[in-house]
């Protein structure tokens, strides 16, 4: 998909609060590109995950961290945006066999978008996000192609790519399952407990773990034999 992130290169890092796109600013750090993180309130009903982006920006030395508002509650569409429930108890080997209704219609598609126009304007030739092909809930914009199809569209649409210019996006945690996540991040010093990957946490902002995402992430620990830092709700049930 993309050329090696050198050190010194200005990276857009797109930053949700969460486990991976923690693990893909600290990886953008660790090669020593200068990380412009960019978190996207998008009208989620996790909204902690806000206050979690900027912890961790500030924990990883982000150069800058925008907070951009994009209401896609006026799409619907999602248990994300709306009322619909959040599914619970799934297991894992079913995740990815469908859509869930966690999916935000083009959701990657607008965070990439919004990526790009900071990109251009830093003059910032990488984008750095978190998505991952192996542990994912069956979203489609989490696919190496559709990454690689962005990359033409940063091409063929913007300014800077008529001009010359190259975008390129890292999704370093592409071919990695959650476990390999969490031992690269910890190898890297990310403090996992400032991060929030729940889908419907609760009014104090502590996790389910029921939900596809506190499965997934319990999961990813047990795997990697390291304890999860975070709370839940109730002791969860073994994934």
């Amino acid at each position: 998909m993309s050329a090696p992130l050198a050190a010194g290169t200005p990276a857009v890092v797109l930053l949700s609060g969460g486990l991976d796109s923690a693990t893909a600013l600290a990886w953008a750090r660790d090669r020593g590109a200068v990380c412009h993180a960019l978190t996207v309130d998008y009208g989620q009903r996790h909204r902690v995950e806000i206050d979690a982006a900027r912890n961790v920006a500030r924990a990883l030395e982000a150069r800058s961290h925008r907070v951009i508002a994009v209401d896609l509650r006026a799409i619907g569409g999602s248990a994300l945006t709306s009322h619909v429930e959040v599914p619970k108890d799934r297991p894992p080997e079913s995740m990815g066999a469908d859509i869930p209704v966690t999916y935000v219609p083009a959701r990657n598609t607008v965070f990439l978008a919004l990526a790009l126009g900071a990109a251009e304007m830093l003059d910032a030739p990488a984008i750095v996000a978190g998505m991952n092909v192996l542990d994912y809930s069956g979203y489609p914009d989490c696919r190496p192609e559709f990454l690689t199809a962005f990359e033409e569209v940063a091409r063929l649409g913007t300014r800077a790519g008529v001009e010359g210019a190259r975008f390129s996006i890292h999704a370093p945690l592409i071919a990695l399952d959650k476990a390999g996540i969490i031992r690269l991040g910890r190898s890297l010093g990310v403090d996992y407990g400032l991060t929030h990957s729940c889908y419907d946490p609760d009014p104090e902002g502590v996790a389910c773990g029921a939900c596809d995402a506190c499965r997934l992430r319990l999961l990813g620990f047990e795997k990697a034999g390291v304890p999860d830092p975070v709370r839940y709700r109730t002791v969860p049930r073994r994934p």
